[in-house]
């Protein structure tokens, strides 16, 4: 990439709700009826926010975000990079100011759920699948026949 890389890593507080619902969108996570307005929260909301900007554009090409309680636990979620920036180092850019952030303010415990096939990314980066534990989602008390 030269000496000068095209993308720059920036923590924010905010952005332009378009540009980030794109990125959503980019990954197949926008669905219509989701609420626009409530992407600012949701930046708040985070503990850690990344972009990764295009230096020539301003504009985002990928983000990632964390959730914590800022004491002990943080969880990596939502990364994403457009398309056509994939394999330019921009995601790996994103979990690394991520992570550095966290351990900077003292929590190392940093997990993540990895997309079937990412998991030689996220390897690659210092996470190890977690031996015994299985990833579970609340699916509002549905069972289905034949469950306990």
């Amino acid at each position: 990439m030269g000496d000068e890389d095209p993308i720059r890593i920036e923590l924010v507080n905010f952005w332009d709700v378009e540009q980030i619902v794109e990125l959503y969108r980019s990954e197949g996570w926008w669905k219509d009826f989701m609420d626009k307005s409530r992407i600012p929260e949701l930046i708040r909301g985070s503990y850690l926010f990344a972009l990764a900007i295009d230096i020539s554009t301003g504009k985002p090409i990928g983000m990632g975000r964390v959730i914590s309680d800022g004491i002990a636990d943080a969880y990596i979620q939502d990364l994403v990079v457009l398309p056509e920036w994939r394999n330019k180092n921009a995601g790996r850019m994103i979990v690394s100011a991520l992570i550095e952030q966290c351990i900077s303010n003292g929590i190392s415990w940093i997990g993540l759920i990895a997309q079937p096939g990412t998991d030689a990314f996220y390897t690659s980066l210092g996470f190890e699948p977690m031996a015994g534990h299985v990833p579970m989602l609340y699916h509002g008390g549905r069972r289905d026949a034949g469950s306990n």
